[in-house]
């Protein structure tokens, strides 16, 4: 009997379990949790139901199946591709595709598997635009690539939900020839534009040289101006001085013998007024009652003076006394 007690309470307790089991299981089949920056696809019975956003949804137990799909954006690097450019050199290019879910229900149900689609297409799109470019434009053009590869896929991808926001080429590999002939390539271009360096500095050396020299034989040539400008203004200030000197000088002798006439002309009338003098004198003398009259030693030299200055009147219009005296005869006198 205990036994079977036993084996009852066992069993109560697998069927609990059981129970639990299958509640649990029944919850987390009906209760579904989306979560931020996805969105959940129902089908009810395989059809496509409704679309939920982000948080907790009851879906129909048996019935119901939800699909979460992200909507952020992720990137797709696939491996490298071979391609051929235009002028028929091989290259190998990696690119990484950005892209976004804006249609879920076209993501789903147009195409079987959009990640693996967009990636088929980057290949295609690939071969396409490095085919239209040379190994130049295909190692230096890297935007215009983007922009064309963009182009290529954008079409497609939208009918499939998915938007392209941007195309990156990560790595383009040449061969190795090519890689040589690059390397001795631009080793050629340094050596050239080292030349063209050097010969443009050598040029410009000679041109300030030039320069330099113009600069200094005009300096020069101003300065040779300037010290004749100088040389000629200090002639010139000297001849003025000389020739001032000299006027100055000719001013001062004339003003010298005017002076000199003057003063003869003042000893000659002063020596004739007092000939007259003597002459008028010795007149009075004469007509004196006394008998006895002495003349002077220079009783001659009287008559001289009486002689001159009768010439003198005479030009001048002179008195009678001046005409007395011009006969030369002085008065008798006895000793």
């Amino acid at each position: 009997m205990i036994i079977g007690s036993v084996g009852a309470s066992i069993a109560l307790a697998a069927a609990g379990v059981a129970v639990f089991v299958l509640v649990v299981t029944f919850l987390k089949s009906c209760l579904k949790v989306v979560q931020q920056g996805c969105v959940g696809v129902v089908k009810r019975f395989g059809e496509f139901k409704t679309i939920y956003q982000p948080g907790l949804h009851i879906l129909m137990p048996l019935a119901d199946r939800m699909d979460k799909v992200d909507i952020r954006e992720f990137p797709r690097t696939g491996d490298q591709q071979a391609v051929i450019t235009q002028d028929n050199v091989s290259l190998w290019v990696s690119a990484t595709i950005f892209c976004q879910v804006t249609d879920v229900k076209l993501a789903l149900f147009e195409v079987n598997d959009f990640g693996l689609a967009i990636d088929q297409m980057a290949r295609t799109a690939l071969r396409a635009v490095f085919g239209e470019l040379t190994l130049d434009q295909s190692l230096s053009e890297r935007e215009t690539i983007n922009t064309k590869m963009q182009d290529h896929m954008a079409e497609a991808t939208l009918k499939w939900g998915v938007r392209l926001n941007r195309i990156e080429i990560l790595d383009i590999t040449p061969p190795t020839n090519v890689l040589q002939a690059m390397s001795e390539q631009k080793e050629a271009e340094q050596h050239k534009r080292a030349a063209i360096l050097k010969s443009e500095g050598e040029q410009q050396a000679a041109i300030n040289s030039a320069q330099g020299r113009k600069q200094a034989n005009v300096l020069e040539a101003e300065g040779q101006k300037q010290a004749s400008i100088l040389a000629a203004e200090g002639q010139k200030q000297t001849l003025e001085l000389r020739a001032d000197g000299e006027k100055r000088a000719a001013q001062l002798r004339g003003e010298g013998e005017a002076a000199a006439l003057n003063a003869i002309d003042q000893s000659t009338i002063k020596a004739n007024t007092l000939a007259v003098m003597q002459l008028r004198a010795l007149q009075a003398l004469a007509t004196s009652p006394n008998s006895k009259v002495v003349v002077p030693y220079e009783a001659a030299g009287l008559v001289g003076a009486a002689q001159v200055l009768v010439d003198a009147m005479k030009d001048a219009g002179g008195s009678d006394d001046a005409t007395v005296a011009g006969n030369g005869r002085a008065p008798q006198s006895s000793v």
